[in-house]
Order: structure tokens, then C-alpha cells, then sequence
């Protein structure tokens, strides 16, 4: 090889001044300074270049890409309307859709599935509840008996022994009259006999006439006035209930449609006004008369919540002489004339 042809070889021992080796700093770079970066498609030392890739298609969105996808390069069409399908049957609806517990009670009882077994129980059932009621309503009827006291249940019971008996004494005077009237020789002068009692004793019921016999007197003081007139009616009712046949209030004859108002410290008895300390004369029986008064939860009781004052007296006779004028009704008339 001659001289020319080796200076014409470059010199593999000695290193290239111009470009530093890979790994080496070089004399006008810092030590430690970092390689360049590799350009992206840049082949390296010793490869072949690539051949440049050719484009791809645009990627058509599908239905499953949701619209603004960043990954898709193209904005999707909005979705068309949906193609009607077969319409769903009413039935098909109403048994998809879960019934209530109304709906449910509602198609379980009607319509009805009843066997005769069934009715019969059915009736019997609602008999024995009608039973039931009954029962139940006929002993709430007896319920104000059952919580009064024995003293009170007593009373109770005199008062009813009394009345019975009084209704007996009144059967056996009419069954007398009219065995009288029956066997008497002048009938006619017998009945204007008993004509003229029971006269006497409508005009005492009446007030058209004095009467006089056994009875209580009732005094009634009311120094502050608290005395309502439907409490002196109240004792005038319980009296009337224990037989009461007469009854005179102050200077006030009192009768089946006597009446009572006015307020406290201004009663009136049929439009009369009476003044307290009231007296009242009753004629009747004083065994029956001074116990309905003096009962547990009475008038005397009554009265006295009131602050009023009570006082009871029997007597074998009590005179009542307040009268009321006789007045013929102005349509009513006998029925024997």
C-alpha cells in the first residue's frame, strides 16, 4: 500500500477531534452534561431508517361511545328514534307491576268463593255476635245499680215496696167501689157518693181545695242566695216520687204544671216570687218522705254543697191550705156527658 493510499485511510488509532465520543465529554462540553435527546422517527447509530407509516382511517364512532369522547375524532350523529317495536299488552302491564295490599285483600274477596259450609258458619257466627250485643247492652243498662251502696240499694228498694203496695191499696178501693155499685139497692145514690170523693180528691191533686194529714215539713234557708230554682224543682220532683199527695211552698200551692224560674235570690213558683227561708208542707206518708230526702247524694246533700240550710220535721198533721183558682178548660170536656 503505498503513502498516498494511507494518507488517504483515516486514522482509526487516533480519535476524531471534531466529534467527541459517545460516553466521553469532549473538550468543549462540561463534564457531566446530559445527552442530547433521540428526534422521534430518528434512526439510531448503525440502524436502517423506517419507512413512514402510512395514515390511518378516521374511526367511525359506535353506539357504545358516548357522545364528546376524547377518544373519538369525529362527533357523533345524534341516535335516530328507536324503531317501534310490539305494542305490550294490558295484561302483560298489569302483571308486571306489583299489586298492593288493598288490591290484593280486594281480589281475594271478590268475587267471592263461598261453599254452603261457609254460610252457614257465616250465619251462625252473626247470630251469636247479635246475642253478644244484646247481652252486653241489657247488663251497661243495670251498670248505675251495680256501683250505688248497699244503704242506697235499701232505699231503692223500700221505695219500690211502697209504690207496689200503694198501687195494690188503690186496686182493692176500686174493686170495693164496684162490688159496691154492685151490690148496692140504690146504685144511683152510690155513685153520687163516690162522685163527690173522687171530686175531693181531684180538687186536693188540683189545688182547688185544702188539704190536711201526715206529712214532713221542709225548711230551705239560703242566706246567700245560691239556691237555683231547678234545685227546689229537684225536691219537689223526689217527693212527688216518694208519694208526695199535697205539697205547699211558702204561700204557693204546687200542682202537676206548677213551674219554676228565676235565679238564685229571685225564684218564682208559677210566676210568683218566693223568698228564702223556703218552707215546704207536704202531706203523705213520712215513713217514705224524710229517707228520699236525706239518701246519699240527695237534696239534702244537694242543698247543703249549696251553703244553704236543712231542716227536717215529721208531723201527724200538716195543714195545706194555699189554694188555686178552679179553672174550666176551654175545649175539654167529660166524656159521660
Amino acid at each position: 500500500m503505498s503513502k498516498d493510499d494511507m494518507g488517504d485511510m483515516p486514522d482509526k488509532d487516533m480519535p476524531d477531534k471534531d466529534v467527541p465520543e459517545k460516553g466521553v465529554p469532549g473538550k468543549d462540553e462540561p463534564a457531566g452534561s446530559p445527552e442530547p435527546a433521540e428526534t422521534p422517527g430518528q434512526p439510531k447509530d448503525g440502524e436502517a431508517p423506517k419507512a413512514p407509516e402510512e395514515p390511518k382511517a378516521p374511526k367511525e364512532p359506535t353506539a357504545s361511545e358516548a357522545p364528546g369522547d376524547p377518544g373519538a375524532d369525529e362527533t357523533p350523529e345524534p341516535p335516530g328514534e328507536p324503531e317501534p317495536g310490539p305494542a305490550a299488552s294490558p295484561e302483560g302491564e298489569a302483571a308486571s307491576e306489583p299489586l298492593t295490599g288493598r288490591q290484593r285483600l280486594a281480589k281475594g274477596l271478590w268475587p267471592p268463593r263461598l261453599t254452603r259450609a261457609q254460610l252457614i258458619v257465616a250465619l251462625l257466627l252473626f247470630v251469636l255476635g247479635l246475642g253478644l250485643a244484646i247481652q252486653v247492652r241489657s247488663t251497661s243498662d243495670n251498670s248505675a245499680l251495680r256501683g250505688a251502696r248497699q244503704e242506697d240499694l235499701v232505699r231503692i228498694l223500700d221505695e219500690l215496696d211502697n209504690r207496689t203496695k200503694r198501687l195494690e191499696d188503690e186496686k182493692r178501693r176500686l174493686e170495693n167501689q164496684k162490688s159496691e155499685l154492685e151490690s148496692s139497692s140504690n146504685q144511683a145514690a152510690e155513685a153520687r157518693k163516690q162522685t163527690a170523693q173522687k171530686e175531693e180528691q181531684l180538687g186536693v191533686l188540683a189545688g182547688t181545695v185544702a188539704a190536711q194529714g201526715p206529712g214532713i215539713e221542709l225548711t230551705v234557708s239560703d242566706p246567700k242566695g245560691a239556691v237555683e230554682s231547678d234545685k227546689l224543682l229537684d225536691t219537689i220532683q223526689e217527693l212527688r216520687a216518694a208519694g208526695a199527695e199535697a205539697i205547699q211552698v211558702n204561700d204557693v200551692r204546687v200542682v202537676a204544671n206548677s213551674y219554676f224560674s228565676g235565679s238564685a235570690g229571685n225564684v218564682e213558683i208559677d210566676g210568683k216570687k218566693v223568698s228564702q227561708p223556703y218552707r215546704f208542707k207536704v202531706v203523705g206518708k213520712p215513713q217514705d218522705l224524710e229517707p228520699a230526702l236525706n239518701i246519699p247524694g240527695g237534696v239534702v246533700q244537694t242543698l247543703e254543697k249549696e251553703q244553704a240550710g236543712v231542716s227536717v220535721s215529721r208531723s201527724e198533721k200538716i195543714v195545706v191550705d194555699a189554694l188555686r183558682p178552679a179553672k174550666r178548660p176551654d175545649y175539654a170536656r167529660s166524656s159521660s156527658q
